[in-house]
């Protein structure tokens, strides 16, 4: 780990401070805007969502900006985005401003993904990328996990849900600071040689772009089902006696300790997948997906021991995640002319946005079909896995079975 550029360390370091910041806020923002606002679920949904909206032209904009300015200053200015989010939300009282919290977030989000790993990518090269990738995915790890237990404690003893987003957004400020004192411009190539049209023009000629991504976007499809429809279908569809389905404490454990697995088996499952290539390190991640769904659809229809197959499914896909996630942006990096870096980072964030906006909505509807429906739609994922297979080895032997891309 010491072979590291130090740079890296100092990013993660940065990343862990700002994602203990919106650990603080992701799981208690929506309770706060309806319990304590007193705006409707539905509107809360609304200007949730509004945020994909200018995220997509947050990475758009990030991705040819990276390559022209630099990678630093679009990752600065993501970060005072961000910040300004968060003191908005703090003083949110009805729903215009909420949404407007949300579409500056969605901004600075937008912004901030594509500079990020254009950054790692520039100053990394080969399995070290993927090392270096698999450290910064650790340090949002852990900074979330300690900023949902410290929020959770901090709303239990004072119920002051505005001083989360205060804090949050005084975490973007140090990564801010991070950022300006500790890390210098990477960006190597001519910085006007990249327009907006042109930059991704070029990058979608690449057919073995293009391959992966098809599936990216759906293992995105995959993660977005962890976070949107699993939680509600442990709630609605699991049975349990006198009730139907686990409660909320219950859950909330349940997902306490998928994200500790996830911290746990990143470096692990790294040092396993280092011999391999990108495409079979993300081939097995499909599979444990597979396993996982499996173990998801069961927990619906036993009459026994809910909770063990809910807790196995969980930690298969926690599995799956942490080989995904580095491999992926190794990947693209791998991919991308240095040239073009942000731009290529930029689809590659685009993919989870998409993945988003496909998961959750296919999830919904899944779930108010029917009981057995909802079900079986688990076990319809799984039988999806080996279309992933295919494609993944189709690109394999388009970029050579050890990542000789160029």
């Amino acid at each position: 780990m010491s072979e590291l550029p130090r740079q890296i360390w100092i990013l993660a370091l940065g990343r862990l401070l700002s994602e203990i910041g919106s650990g603080f806020t992701i799981f208690y923002a929506p309770i706060f805007f309806v319990q304590q606002v007193g705006l409707s679920a539905t509107s809360v949904g609304l200007a949730l969502g509004s945020a994909s909206i200018s995220g997509i032209a947050g990475r758009l904009l990030s991705g040819t900006y990276a390559d022209r300015w630099g990678r630093k200053p679009v990752l600065l200015l993501s970060t005072v985005v961000l910040a300004i989010s968060c003191f908005i939300f703090a003083t949110t009282n009805n729903f215009p401003t909420l949404v407007a919290g949300c579409l500056v977030q969605g901004l600075g989000l937008g912004l901030y993904w594509p500079a990020n790993e254009a950054i790692v990518a520039d100053l990394t090269d080969g399995e070290g990328r993927r090392f270096a990738y698999a450290i910064t995915r650790l340090a949002d790890n852990v900074g979330m996990g300690l900023g949902i237990i410290a929020g959770g404690l901090l709303i239990g003893t004072t119920g002051a849900y505005r001083s989360l987003f205060i804090i949050d957004g005084i975490s973007f400020c140090c990564f801010l600071l991070t950022i300006a004192l500790g890390i210098r411009e990477t960006l190597q190539a001519d910085k006007t040689a990249v327009r907006f049209v042109s930059g991704y023009t070029t990058a979608l000629r690449d057919r073995r772009l293009i391959i992966y991504v098809v599936v990216n976007i759906i293992l995105t499809v995959y993660i977005s089902q962890t976070q949107t429809t699993l939680p509600l279908y442990f709630s609605g569809f699991v049975p349990q006696s006198g009730a139907r389905g686990f409660s909320p404490q219950v859950i909330s454990t349940l997902f306490t300790g998928h994200l500790l697995m996830t911290i746990v088996c990143q470096l692990p499952m790294l040092k396993l997948l280092q011999r391999l290539s990108h495409a079979r390190s993300l081939m097995i991640s499909g599979g444990f997906w597979l396993l996982g769904f499996w173990a998801i659809s069961i927990t619906g229809t036993i009459n026994n021991y809910h909770l063990l197959w809910a807790s196995l499914g969980l930690g298969l896909f926690a599995i799956a995640i942490v080989a995904y996630t580095p491999t992926a942006s190794a990947l693209i990096a791998d991919l991308a002319p240095s040239s073009l870096r942000g731009v290529y980072t930029s689809i590659n964030s685009l993919c989870w946005a998409a993945g988003y906006a496909i998961g959750p909505p296919l999830g919904g509807w899944a779930l108010d079909r029917s009981p057995q429906f909802a079900r079986e739609f688990w076990l319809g994922l799984a039988a999806t896995v080996p279309i992933v297979w295919a494609i993944l080895w189709y690109l394999e032997r388009s970029i050579g079975p050890r990542n000789e891309v160029s």
